[in-house]
């Protein structure tokens, strides 16, 4: 019986560790020190908002938090999904290319594959 506990707390755990977003092959972005270059090279961000996103950061002060860059107008909680994998506060930026991601189709929410 405890042999079998332990068996489904160790599968629960490895579940819950596979599930934790690793940071992508490309890189990252660190939001707290990024240029707004390197800002653009984000899925979905273009120069304007970079640009936005920096001058939120020099008037508001660094991020604690991903998630907070809600706050900047022109990102809303669909696009901070999209973006949290590649965001960061602390650390190096690795993100080196822009990041493309497929389109979803608006009708059925899948992505469309030309």
């Amino acid at each position: 019986m405890i042999r079998r506990i332990v068996s489904i707390i160790v599968l629960v755990l490895a579940i819950a560790a596979a599930g934790q977003a690793a940071p992508p092959a490309g890189g990252v972005v660190n939001i707290n020190t990024a240029t707004a270059a390197q800002l653009a090279l984000l899925p979905h961000v273009g120069p304007a908002l970079a640009k936005r996103i920096v001058a939120f950061r020099k008037a508001n002060g660094p991020f604690k938090k991903t998630a907070e860059l809600v706050a900047v107008r022109g990102i809303g909680e669909r696009s901070i999904k999209t973006l949290m994998p590649y965001l960061v506060t602390t650390g190096a930026t690795t993100l080196t290319s822009k990041v493309h991601l497929p389109r979803r189709h608006a009708s059925s929410g899948t992505a469309n594959v030309h």
